[in-house]
């Protein structure tokens, strides 16, 4: 539940701080400011008070009904003198009031809308001055409540009908939503109001909203320290508005990052306040983790109220009958009952309405909002049973005819029910194991090194460019370079590979791994939402909020799950409450002193009870939750439960060959000169012109260079543009470099024209290629090097030939492939000797070559065509388009953010063995989920027949009430718990790839 606004505690910017501050902020006067009223108001304000010290606040309103209620409370405000705006909106309840605080106050506002008629309450919702508008925001907000599958749809229905919203998801097994907004139409707090109105808890977890720090502080221990810490943020430069929750100790700031930075304002408070408070930035994740265990204990809290009130009604009814002293008390009269019925009117009343209280409250929030779930069979059930009970037993007490009583089946049942609710908030928390581990991964605190001293800082406060030190056993604190030291570092939880990496100077470390064992001294490049982990965690969660297509049926029969059961059990009431009448089955299959009317209501209460859309809502989305975390830690990020859904029925994989099949490493095998100009010449003429390309056999021809003229120096891998930087000297100026895709480069040098490229290039530039030329170049090719022909002035010079290893995985994932039944296909822009000859070292029969960068989404759509799933393996920029248009992209994680973003699988370590994963784990996947559904669907049809009494004639089997809540309880249990089997999935390693079948 969020915190209530009296819990909160909210200070603007007061006049004299917003004038101090006002050279260096944009002060707007109101966020729904008119253009036709800008003449009318700035004469007010020109008039009052010069326009200095404005303030916006907002009032609840109770008692307006129609226009004719707002346009009078309006209309009030308006005649306040002071008040500059104000608009009432009638279905918030609310007015925002734009007034001069020194003409008027609060309670001036206030009662001038109750000497109106209706009554009104000062909110305490955040006001900015010169707050910076942003498009949308996108909210994460926990929803406490749901139940099921009908819940999820009722949410999500609540959230999109709100204005301002443009998207909302609702995740049941994660109990967290989704909520895209405009800020300047809704704010956070009516999104939390309006789940909250609909019956369900709710609090804000996140948002992207990057001028906003989550703080806890320490050292608020009365009322003089929190006016002390307010007086402190009232004085800062750059802050906007701050909420101390005095309670928590949580301070929730949000400031303008362009006048002062998050780790200036904590360093700030804590300066000002001399040591008297201690700050630490929260992880809006923090909230989360203890989630699970909490809603576990409160569910297990309630099982153990109403069992330890049951087992005595169980007693009561059940042992103490036959033993004649126990009995001679039950049966004692005391007033209008038996002593008996009183002791079970009394314990069920209070397992009922007070243990069982939830069951009511969220059934009327399911029905006031149009919709059914669990939480109303359960409310009808139990209901049923209780009530008739308490009818029979004021019928013995008026008749003397004591009919059975069935409290023990309300008891019983909703014991059962709380206990499956327990198993259930146990499992499902069970199935976010894995996000709490990248979660915990992210590091706490870091040691920032500033001049000649170093300091322990929040990790969270870490900025660009800052230089930070990590010890011997300590996490990487941010993303980064190693600017001083070596090491190893365990880089396992992020890329899934257990071998320990070497670490020098100029070596990328990755935020949250684990330094082994020497000192390192790192810069910082990307710290917050872009840091690798970070974008894990977001990958993960945004994975685990969608919805597979599947669960599309899912939520269909959820939404007319409930009213079918109902319409079910009114059937099976009446039927054999007829065939009673009538004589249809014998008086001997009544209990003692019952009715056909008790004996019918019975079977009803079972089908209401039995009965459970809950395993229906679990069945996808525990799974994907289980497979995304899954996924994870084996190296392979999936972006949703679509994608699982995708990949498992791939028909055909496409490969790029550079850098995906091939290590992306050229090296400059061969170099031969075709004419009388010096070997060292030419490297330095080809050299000359290729230093302005980005191709990667462009930089692998002038290190093969810059090696030839500098052999005395060693030629160890790093980066090759400060190399050639360092020995500029011996490269030849050049002039109208033009680099021409799918064929080559072409430049002047001396004002002579050089072309290095493939035989495409010198064609169109009428170079001939002699027949002993030709054939050099075949050779290199049929032996899977890239034949480049240079040529300078007209006439042919000389042929380098380049290969780029491949890797070393890239024939065993293939054949591994084509035993699963799905087809590889290898895609690229070289020629087709060199393609076809990496293509055979591989295994891969089909292939495409001479494609242009544009033409593989064309390969990818002709093969979509007759509705085959194709799958693209890429890593470069120019694979982005056929990442989209594949059905299922994967990118190398090693390879670009644009190629990244484009996919739905991001394969971390770079290896393609996970490409086998990721289609090996979608399978198993969506195979659990369609276990589950059986699991689900199975259970239904069989238990509510026999629950309806459908066998009873023949088989005698009669399910009790309290037997069909432990059966309803279970359902889901057993549905999560299919789930959780997908975490001992084991990814296939290279000696088993081999051994897979086709499916």
């Amino acid at each position: 539940m969020a915190p209530s606004r009296r819990d909160l505690q909210l200070t603007p910017l007061s006049g004299d701080t917003a004038a101090e501050i006002g050279a260096m902020e944009e002060v707007r006067l109101l966020d729904s400011y008119d253009d036709d009223d800008n003449d009318d108001s700035l004469s007010k304000i020109e008039e009052g008070s010069g326009g200095s010290g404005l303030r916006k606040i907002q009032v609840g309103i109770t008692g307006m009904t129609c226009a004719a209620c707002s346009n009078s409370v309006e209309g009030a405000l308006i005649s306040v003198n002071g008040v500059f705006k104000a608009s009432v909106a009638l279905l918030q309840n609310r007015a925002d009031v734009l007034f001069d605080p020194n003409l008027v106050k609060e309670e001036d506002i206030k009662e001038a809308i109750e000497d109106a008629g209706f009554e009104a309450e000062i909110l305490a919702e955040p006001v900015t001055s010169g707050t910076k508008t942003q498009a949308t925001l996108v909210g994460q907000f926990t929803i406490g409540g749901m139940t099921c599958a009908a819940c999820v749809n009722s949410v999500e229905g609540i959230l999109r009908d709100l204005p301002g919203v443009k998207r909302a998801v609702v995740a049941l097994a994660t109990s967290l939503g989704e909520v895209e907004y405009d800020p300047n139409v809704i704010s956070k707090d009516d999104i939390v109001t309006a789940i909250e109105d609909a019956g369900f808890e709710s609090s804000l977890v996140q948002s992207n909203q990057q001028d906003k720090l989550l703080l806890r502080v320490d050292g608020v221990l009365n009322e003089l320290d929190a006016q002390v810490l307010e007086g402190i943020l009232t004085r800062l430069n750059g802050v906007r508005q701050f909420r101390l929750d005095r309670i928590t100790g949580e301070l929730e700031v949000v400031f303008d990052p362009e006048v002062v930075s998050s780790r200036s304002l904590v360093d700030g408070i804590e300066g000002e306040g001399y040591g008297k408070f201690k700050l630490r930035v929260m992880s809006p994740y923090e909230r989360l983790t203890s989630k699970d265990t909490g809603e576990a204990s409160n569910m297990f809290r309630r099982f153990i109220s109403s069992l330890s009130l049951s087992i005595p009604l169980f007693f009561i009814q059940v042992i103490c009958p036959h033993i004649a002293l126990f009995d001679t008390v039950l049966v004692w009269r005391c007033g209008p009952f038996m002593v008996g019925g009183w002791l079970k009117w009394a314990l069920v009343s209070v397992i009922q309405f007070v243990i069982g209280k939830r069951f009511y409250v969220a059934a009327w929030r399911a029905l006031r909002n149009g919709s059914t779930n669990m939480d109303v069979l359960v409310a009808l059930g139990t209901s049923a049973s209780y009530f008739y009970s308490v009818g029979a037993l004021l019928y013995g007490a008026v008749t003397g005819f004591w009919s059975p009583t069935y409290f023990d089946a309300s008891a019983m049942l909703i014991t059962f029910v709380l206990l499956g609710k327990y198993l259930e908030s146990l499992a499902k928390g069970k199935t976010s194991d894995a996000m709490k581990k990248l979660v915990q991964l992210t590091p706490a605190t870091a040691i920032l090194i500033e001049g000649k001293g170093e300091r322990e800082i929040d990790a969270l406060l870490i900025h660009p460019g800052d230089s930070l030190k990590v010890l011997p056993g300590g996490k990487i604190p941010a993303d980064g370079v190693v600017v001083w030291g070596s090491s190893y570092v365990n880089e396992s939880m992020v890329t899934g590979e257990s071998v320990p990496v070497s670490k020098e100077v100029d070596s990328p470390v990755i935020g949250g791994t684990i330094n082994m064992h020497g000192v390192l001294h790192i810069k910082a490049t990307k710290v917050g939402s872009d840091a690798v982990l970070s974008q894990i965690i977001s990958l993960v969660e945004t994975a685990q909020m969608s919805k597979a297509p599947i669960q599309k049926f899912a939520d269909y029969v959820a939404s007319i799950f409930v009213p079918v059961v109902i319409t079910l059990a009114l059937f099976t009431l009446v039927g054999w409450s007829i065939g009673g009448a009538v004589g249809a089955y014998p008086d001997e299959w009544l209990p003692q002193n019952g009715t056909h009317f008790v004996f019918s209501l019975m079977f009803s209460i079972s089908v209401v009870v039995i009965a459970c859309p809950c395993a229906l809502g679990l069945a996808t989305p525990t799974a994907v939750m289980v497979a995304t975390g899954v996924g994870a830690t084996n190296g392979v990020l999936i972006k949703g439960g679509d994608a699982l859904e995708k990949a498992h029925k791939v028909k055909y994989v496409i490969f790029d060959k550079t850098g995906t099949l091939t290590q992306g490493k050229a090296t400059v095998t061969t170099a031969k000169v075709f004419s009388e100009m010096d070997r060292g010449e030419f490297l330095t003429l080809v050299a000359s012109a290729e230093a302005s390309s980005e191709h990667p056999l462009a930089k692998a021809i002038v290190e093969y260079a810059r090696h030839f003229h500098f052999f005395d120096e060693s030629a160890e891998d790093g980066d090759t543009s400060n190399k050639v930087s360092q020995n500029a000297g011996w490269l030849l100026d050049t002039s109208d470099f033009s680099a021409l895709p799918g064929k080559g480069i072409q430049c002047l040098v001396d004002n002579k024209l050089i072309l290095v490229g493939n035989r495409k290039l010198m064609s169109e530039n009428s170079i001939t290629i002699p027949d002993h030329v030709e054939k050099f170049v075949e050779e290199l090719e049929e032996s899977a090097k890239t034949g480049v022909i240079v040529a300078y002035s007209g006439q042919l010079v000389g042929v380098m030939g380049v290969a780029d290893p491949l890797k070393r995985e890239a024939a065993v994932v293939v054949e591994g492939l084509l035993r699963m039944g799905v087809r590889p296909i290898m895609v690229t822009g070289d020629n087709w000797r060199t393609a076809r000859a990496v293509a055979k070292e591989v295994g891969i029969e089909d292939v495409r070559a001479e494609v242009m960068p544009a033409g593989k989404a064309e390969v990818i759509r002709s093969l979509q065509k007759d509705g085959s799933t194709v799958a693209m393996v890429g890593d470069g920029i120019n694979d982005s388009p056929a990442l989209a248009a594949a059905d299922v992209g994967m990118a190398i994680g090693a390879g670009t953010d644009v190629a990244i973003e484009a996919a739905d699988y991001v394969l971390m370590r770079n290896n393609l063995e996970d490409v086998i994963t990721a289609i090996d784990l979608s399978r198993k996947t969506l195979t659990r989920i369609r276990l589950n559904y059986v699991f689900a669907m199975a259970y239904n049809v069989v238990s509510i027949p026999i629950a309806a009494g459908v066998f009873f004639p023949v088989l005698r089997v009669q399910l009790p009430p309290w037997a069909a809540g432990a059966c309803m309880a279970l359902s889901s249990v057993s549905v999560v718990c299919s789930s959780l089997l997908l975490r001992r999935y084991k990814k296939p390693r290279l000696t088993t790839i081999l051994e897979i079948t086709k499916e």
